[in-house]
C-alpha cells in the first residue's frame, strides 16, 4: 500500500454517473494490480460496467472518481460488491469514507445489515472491515451462501482464504 503524500484528507463521496462507470472499471482494474503486491492474482477479469448497471446504488469519490463502491441487495440486506481506490489514494481515508456512506445509505434504506466477501488475510481486507466492526459470518444465508459458492466456482479462493462478513446495524 503506498504511502500518503498528502494529509488525511478523503476526496468527497457522491452517487456515481453512469456515463463515469467506464472509469470506474479502469479503477477496478488498476486498483486489483496491488493485490499481486501480496501474491495474489491476476484476477478473471469480468465486466464490472454491467455489474454497476444492477447495482442498488454506486458512490464515487471525487470527480473525476478515484474511488468506488457498489452496492447491491443481497438476502434483504446491503452487499458490498466492489470496494475499490486507486493506489494514489491509498491512506487517505477514501476506501473508509467509500464504506462508511455505503452504510448510511443502507442505515436509512432501513436494511439491517451490510455484507461481503473478501480475502481474510490481506491487509486491506478482511482487516480493514473488522476493525469497522464487520464479523466473518461461518454460515452465510442463502444468496451470501451462493456468492460464496460463486467465487470458488470462478478460482477465487485458490488467491487465498476468502470470507463472508457482516456489520449488522
Amino acid at each position: 500500500m503506498s504511502v500518503p503524500t498528502r494529509p488525511f484528507d478523503p476526496a468527497p463521496v457522491r452517487v456515481a454517473r453512469p456515463e463515469e462507470y467506464a472509469r470506474l472499471r479502469s479503477i477496478e482494474l488498476e486498483a486489483d494490480d496491488l493485490y499481486l503486491t501480496v501474491g495474489i492474482g491476476p484476477f478473471p477479469v469480468d465486466d464490472v460496467h454491467d455489474r454497476l448497471d444492477e447495482m442498488a446504488v454506486v458512490f464515487a469519490a471525487g470527480d473525476p472518481p478515484v474511488g468506488f463502491v457498489g452496492v447491491e441487495l443481497l438476502d434483504g440486506e446491503a452487499h458490498i460488491d466492489q470496494l475499490s481506490v486507486l493506489a494514489a489514494e491509498g491512506g487517505r481515508g477514501t476506501g473508509r469514507a467509500l464504506l462508511d456512506e455505503a452504510i448510511r445509505w443502507a442505515r436509512h434504506a432501513g436494511l439491517p445489515a451490510v455484507t461481503l466477501t473478501t480475502f481474510r488475510d490481506v491487509p486491506w481486507n478482511a482487516p480493514f472491515y473488522r476493525r469497522v466492526g464487520f464479523e466473518v459470518v461461518t454460515e452465510p444465508a442463502s444468496g451470501l451462501g451462493e456468492r460464496r459458492a460463486d467465487e470458488r466456482a470462478e478460482g477465487f479462493d485458490r488467491f487465498g482464504t476468502r470470507v463472508a462478513m457482516r456489520l449488522t446495524l
